[in-house]
This record gives structure tokens, C-alpha cells and sequence, in this order.
């Protein structure tokens, strides 16, 4: 991303609102925001490779592996306005498990991205189950929409679920009902 294109382009927004780009509060405004978009969208240029980092291990374990309430920042695609909620993952390994905090990395990794809430929860347990050959993937999102909210019909206590399951998750009813009532989720 070319940070000094990005800044201009932000100069030539803020006269465009009708804003002063010499202002005093304003001078460094462009720079600020050209470095947190590139910080925001990021995951443009991570590479899944450096992400995961190896750390995939050999793990004889058929149990059902939960990681609740990692926090999910993204921006929505339709409005370039944040949403953020908590992601909640649970896979059942095939030999293979993750090392903890990659799954983190992971929602990071696709969450810094222009996104729709539906198709980030759907690339973090594809990915998961690609990457492992897991026998099942949930993947639940609980998000916040700023476009909603600050904008539009203003509503401020709407929460967006989404849920993607995969595999063994999909198949057998008391594997999502193990998932949801671990994550403390009971949704029928």
C-alpha cells in the first residue's frame, strides 16, 4: 500500500466535506489515517504461511479443541465503517491441532480486510479445516456494526450472529449443540 498516495487521497476527502486540511487538528490527519489503513487492511498482504508459522502439531487427540472470545475488529465492506464482536472457534482434529494463538492470528489475518461479517466466518473455518483436514469446524461471530448503529436506522443494541459449520459439525446435531453450549451459546 502507498502510504503517501493514500494521505493525498485523504486531503483531497477532507476539502471535499468541506473541511480545512491546513488546520491546525488537521495537518497530520492524512498521515494518521494512511498508517492505520494500512494497519486496518493488513490482511491484504499477510500470507497465511507466515501466519499459521508452522505451528501446526501431531496431536492423537479426537476431542472437540474450543477458542471463545477472540476479539474481531473488522471494517464492513459496503460503508469502510469498523464492526467488531468476539469470534468463537471449535474444531475436532484429524492428528493435526493448531497452536493456540494462530487461531487468533487467523481471524486477525482475514478480519483486517474489507469483509462481510458472513464471509469472514466462512473463510476463518474453511481455512481451519483446510489447513488440518480437521473432521469438523464451527466458527460463530457476534458483531457490532457501525454502519448500523452511527448510521442508517441507528440502531444501537443490534448484535449480527453468523455461523459457519463444517464437516462433523454439520452432520451430527449434538457436535454444534456440544460447540454452541461451550461457547455458552444456545441458539435452536
Amino acid at each position: 500500500m502507498n502510504q503517501d498516495k493514500v494521505a493525498n487521497l485523504v486531503r483531497e476527502l477532507l476539502v471535499e466535506i468541506g473541511e480545512d486540511p491546513q488546520r491546525e487538528g488537521l495537518l497530520k490527519t492524512p498521515e494518521r489515517v494512511a498508517a492505520a489503513f494500512a494497519f486496518l487492511t493488513s490482511g491484504y498482504r499477510a500470507r497465511l504461511a507466515d501466519v499459521i508459522n508452522a505451528a501446526i502439531f501431531t496431536q492423537s487427540t479426537s476431542s472437540m479443541i474450543i477458542v471463545k472470545n477472540i476479539e474481531v475488529y473488522s471494517l464492513c465492506e459496503h460503508h469502510i465503517l469498523p464492526f467488531f464482536g468476539r469470534c468463537h472457534i471449535g474444531y475436532i482434529p484429524r492428528g493435526k491441532v493448531f497452536g493456540v494463538s494462530k487461531l487468533a492470528r487467523l481471524v486477525d489475518m482475514y478480519a483486517r480486510r474489507l469483509q462481510l461479517q458472513e464471509r469472514l466466518t466462512e473463510q476463518i473455518s474453511q481455512e481451519i479445516m483446510d489447513e488440518i483436514g480437521a473432521v469438523g469446524v464451527g466458527v460463530m461471530i457476534e458483531a457490532r456494526h457501525l454502519c448500523m448503529m452511527m448510521r442508517g436506522v441507528e440502531k444501537q443494541n443490534s448484535m449480527m450472529v453468523t455461523s459457519s459449520v463444517l464437516g462433523s459439525f454439520r452432520e451430527s446435531a449434538a457436535t454444534r449443540e456440544e460447540f454452541l453450549a461451550l461457547i455458552g451459546s444456545r441458539h435452536e
